[in-house]
């Protein structure tokens, strides 16, 4: 991994982290300011566009590789904006969207990974997860939706389940949307303020803002014990929408093309074929 990919400029630091040491307002690796940087995502679209049509292509042809982008964040951090922007690039035959939510009686009558493993994406996608199987050790923890022990253990089974993720041909991309209380505050105001927007404004959003610490101190724990070789966490800087996006969509395509996703051979003699074609009426 090159100094220079955003990889290695994002990529959570081994070791305790804090997440007061990261500036939610940092453009790391940005072509330029705004206007720079937006046109330059724009034009990572076709890159990404053409990174995903191999690997749609290679899965046809019986490759087991995928990629999973995992979006987690504060409220307003930006999750629905990178599945519009940057996966909006991209052929949506070949990407897949999950959002989970608050878990349905029957989801909570299994363990807290059966409504994930279901939702993995298939050979040849892209999955994008809008929150995912770490709401279990973030919201749950600070609502005290479970007991303190039942949390506790979830690190390890989480580590476990995306390492056998890996070892089954899923390249994980987990981004973890950093957005700073004052600039959500922003953001919820804008929606009350915007009579198109408000149907995206919940209440309890503002109830949720007073366990600012808690959540914090939650998605710290979550960096620290799942930021592993195999899945590394990636701290994306979300204050500005701009950069958030041109970054993430960065992360996809220096994955993929780490991954160098292959179009598979005809099985067929394409010269043969050509030949009969053009015989045709």
């Amino acid at each position: 991994m090159s100094d220079q990919s955003v990889r290695h400029a994002l990529r959570a630091p081994q070791g305790p982290v804090s997440l007061s040491e990261f500036d939610p307002r940092a453009t790391a690796l940005a072509p330029g300011g705004k206007t720079l940087t937006r046109t330059a995502a724009e034009d990572d679209g076709a890159d990404l566009a053409r990174l995903q049509e191999a690997l749609y292509a290679e899965g046809t042809g019986g490759s087991p590789r995928r990629v999973l982008l995992v979006l987690q964040g504060m409220d307003t951090s930006g999750k629905g904006g990178v599945i519009k922007h940057v996966i909006g690039a991209v052929n949506p035959q070949g990407s897949q969207i999950r959002s989970f939510k608050k878990p349905t009686p029957a989801e909570l009558s299994h363990h807290f990974l059966w409504r994930i493993r279901k939702e993995v994406p298939q050979p040849g996608l892209i999955g994008i997860f809008d929150r995912s199987h770490y709401e279990d050790v973030l919201i749950a923890r600070v609502r005290r939706l479970v007991p303190a022990a039942t949390w506790e253990k979830r690190y390890a089974e989480i580590n476990r389940f995306e390492h056998g993720l890996v070892e089954s041909g899923v390249h994980i991309i987990k981004c973890f949307l950093h957005i700073s209380c004052e600039a959500q505050k922003e953001r919820l105001l804008a929606r009350l303020d915007d009579p198109e927007k408000q149907w995206k404004f919940n209440p309890g959003d503002i109830d949720e803002r007073k366990h600012w610490p808690a959540y914090a101190k939650a998605y710290e724990a979550v960096v620290n014990r799942t930021n592993t070789e195999p899945a590394p966490w990636y701290v994306v800087p979300s204050d500005r929408k701009w950069y958030r996006n041109w970054a993430i969509g960065r992360l996809l395509i220096e994955t993929l093309t780490d991954m160098d996703p292959q179009f598979p051979a005809p099985d067929y003699d394409v010269d043969e074929q050509r030949r009969r074609l053009i015989d045709t009426t």
